[in-house]
């Protein structure tokens, strides 16, 4: 008889061992949550309640970059139902975002998308997600950014994702992007033409690609250097007779070489991509962040009282946050000097309140 009750799970009283377990849990779990309450109201660290309610901690950024270069979906998903902003930076390339669209990853790109990540957001380089698929190759995560409102020119003057593809030679991305619009005399910072991307790193299909579509081959960059200059700089003269004409040839060709400067080629990207370049990172949204976490998990187990506090607390924080920007930006009045018949002496200056103009 007793041997059948252990197969039923009872105890010698009769009452069922699960039972038994599920009431010590409970019990263990309203402890928990009552010395969470106290912490919360005693004012305890964010790190201090993550622990205590076994909440995920939130990652530094390089094992952010580690699990979204290994594709871990679940793992993401799990920062960001613990309060991780999705557009965490990791420590190369940029956002969480920016890191799918080089690796290609649509299902990662779709959760960091219904999170509220930005597909035109940029990293501190100027470089949207848009232009890191493009850099890669990946078709497919172009055609899913453009379907969802990438931008697929840069404002005037900015690198473009068809700058991008062309200089890595990805000719298949580089079709794909003109055929939805992307415009192939695009001008980086320095004014360099797309095709003269091409011309520097020697991808002569696409010089030819670029020459069908109607590229400008009188552009000159900052420097004064177009498509033919760069040709006969870096020695390629294949491109540099399908860029220019027979004249325009001998008339390079007869120049001395020294007057090219020096060939300076660049340097690949490792697979996993470029350093991010980060800004240091604010303690306040670093503390708003782990809150949120917090706020999540008491929400989860129905702890309303807390989580109101913890709103206010969120809310106040964020109020000084907005404050602190807004003191950060000195006063400044624009003055305008004139004298009546001499518009040529006129003149403008910018008046700080504070010493030095604003960053």
């Amino acid at each position: 008889m007793q041997d059948e009750r252990k197969d039923q799970g009872l105890d010698e009283k009769g009452t069922r061992v699960v039972h038994r377990r599920l009431r010590e849990h409970s019990i263990s779990s309203l402890l928990a949550l009552c010395a969470c309450a106290l912490l919360l109201y005693a004012g305890a660290a964010p790190a201090q309640l993550q622990r205590l309610l076994g909440a995920p901690e939130l990652p530094d950024p390089a094992y952010y970059g580690a699990q979204l270069e290994a594709g871990n979906v679940s793992q993401v998903r799990e920062w960001l139902d613990a309060g991780m902003s999705p557009e965490f930076l990791a420590d190369r390339i940029g956002t969480g975002l920016m890191v799918a669209a080089w690796h290609g990853n649509i299902p990662l790109m779709a959760l960091l998308v219904s999170r509220g990540a930005d597909v035109n957001r940029a990293n501190a380089n100027g470089e949207r997600a848009l232009m890191h698929a493009a850099w890669r190759g990946q078709l497919e995560a172009i055609k899913w950014l453009l379907a969802r409102g990438a931008r697929i020119n840069s404002d005037p003057m900015q690198w473009s994702a068809l700058h991008y593809a062309v200089f890595a030679g990805r000719s298949e991305a580089a079709a794909l992007l003109i055929e939805r619009g992307a415009d192939v005399n695009a001008r980086s910072t320095n004014g360099s033409s797309v095709i003269m991307m091409a011309v520097y790193e020697g991808h002569e299909p696409l010089v030819k690609q670029l020459l069908g579509k109607g590229a400008d081959l009188t552009v000159k960059n900052d420097r004064g250097e177009g498509a033919l200059d760069w040709a006969f700089k870096f020695k390629r003269l294949g491109i540099a007779r399908m860029v220019s004409s027979p004249q325009e040839f001998v008339a390079a060709a007869s120049r001395p070489s020294a007057q090219w400067g020096e060939a300076v080629r660049s340097q690949p990207v490792p697979p996993e991509g470029p350093p991010s370049a980060q800004a240091e990172a604010d303690p306040q949204a670093v503390r708003i962040q782990q809150l949120v976490g917090i706020r999540n998990a008491l929400d989860r187990r129905g702890m309303k009282d807390a989580v109101a506090k913890l709103d206010r607390r969120i809310a106040g924080l964020r109020a000084q946050q907005a404050r602190a920007y807004k003191d950060s930006i000195p006063a400044a009045v624009l003055e305008i000097s004139a004298r009546r018949g001499k518009p040529g002496e006129q003149s403008t200056r910018m008046v700080f309140e504070k010493e030095g103009p604003p960053p």
